[in-house]
């Protein structure tokens, strides 16, 4: 679906994407009210979430606050068939997913949890993320270990019995396996292409993070 939106002429993008993007949803969106603390340590921390199209969640997480660094890839399936014109069949078991480094002292595992619901897709659509339809788009959070399970789980059923969203949430949460990292044009792709896609669908979520999350947003030197 991406092929074909790219070659698309712009007007018709706003109502190929009309209903891309986070579901309606309270106008204060809460913290997670079970989280790490921070701490100021040396090392640094990974959390890898699937949230649809890559390209969308690597460009809102990129300029977030005490995130170091964000690699796209896949997660699950095999690494032989880890290629994005075969993830792109949908029949491989992967998801398009990213891979955050960040620093636990600036910012918490349920903070970036926060920015991806609130922000980087939608979560209440099962194998969907607007019109890139297959589970390759599936929502996912994959904790590396029983206190960021913790935390996921919690927040998820905060946000539902707080109905924060028109419909419940259907992210999986699973334990993280193995990532695959993408091909390296897929690498930082909203911002070095300009695309009819980034410009409809990656580039409004930048700006909503911008807009509603402006402490979020990492500052400039």
């Amino acid at each position: 679906m991406r092929k074909l939106i790219q070659r698309l002429m712009p007007a018709a993008l706003g109502a190929v994407f009309a209903f891309q993007g986070v579901p309606a949803m309270s106008a204060d969106f809460p913290d997670p009210k079970i989280d790490a603390p921070l701490v100021a340590s040396k090392d640094k921390a990974t959390a890898i979430l699937a949230g649809g199209c890559f390209w969308c969640t690597e460009a809102v997480f990129e300029i977030m606050e005490g995130v170091e660094d964000v690699v796209s890839g896949y997660v699950g399936g095999t690494k032989e068939t880890a290629k994005y014109d075969i993830v792109s069949t949908g029949r491989t078991g992967h998801a398009e997913a990213i891979l955050i480094t960040y620093n636990p002292g600036k910012v918490s595992y349920g903070q970036l949890l926060k920015i991806f619901f609130a922000v980087a897709h939608d979560p209440t659509t099962l194998n969907r993320q607007g019109n890139d339809i297959g589970p390759q788009y599936r929502s996912a959070i994959f904790y590396i270990d029983d206190e960021q399970k913790k935390i996921a789980e919690a927040y998820i059923a905060q946000l539902d019995a707080a109905k924060q969203f028109r419909n419940p949430i259907v992210t999986q949460v699973a334990k993280f396996d193995k990532f695959y990292t993408a091909e390296g044009y897929h690498q930082n792709y909203s911002a070095n292409n300009k695309t009819g896609y980034v410009v409809a669908v990656s580039d409004p979520k930048v700006e909503k993070l911008k807009k509603q999350f402006p402490g979020c947003v990492r500052k400039r030197k």
